[in-house]
């Protein structure tokens, strides 16, 4: 793969923290019951996956101010619905405490590093 000159989405904090975010989700996720796989597991996976993919798309149009910020409210719609699946799970006792903590805790500095974002369009 070619290296670009040009600064890159994957190089911001933003991004790096909620691949991060996805990719814990993913492995806190294989020990869930298999009657989950179709409902609570998939849509934890995409949601938190989602977070990345509308980064990666709104960085693309980031001179288009308006656009920028449409897709980083995606960014935030998705890492809540991420939480509210982290709620779920908690609920359901398919964490622990102790795990659910740490991941409310990883979801909630991507949603402070969205909301920065939102609030500075231009430092991006």
């Amino acid at each position: 793969m070619k290296k670009s000159n040009s600064y890159s989405f994957r190089q911001t904090t933003l991004n790096k923290k909620a691949f991060q975010q996805a990719l814990e989700i993913f492995e806190l996720t294989k020990g869930f019951p298999k009657e989950e796989t179709y409902s609570l597991t998939d849509q934890i996976r995409r949601s938190s996956r989602s977070v990345c993919s509308n980064y990666a798309e709104a960085h693309r149009k980031r001179r288009f101010r308006k656009y920028f910020i449409s897709k980083l409210s995606d960014c935030d719609m998705e890492n809540t619905e991420t939480l509210v699946w982290l709620d779920f799970s908690y609920a359901f006792k398919y964490i622990t405490l102790e795990q659910f903590e740490y991941h409310q805790n990883l979801n909630e500095e991507v949603g402070r590093l969205i909301g920065h974002a939102i609030s500075n369009p231009d430092k991006y």
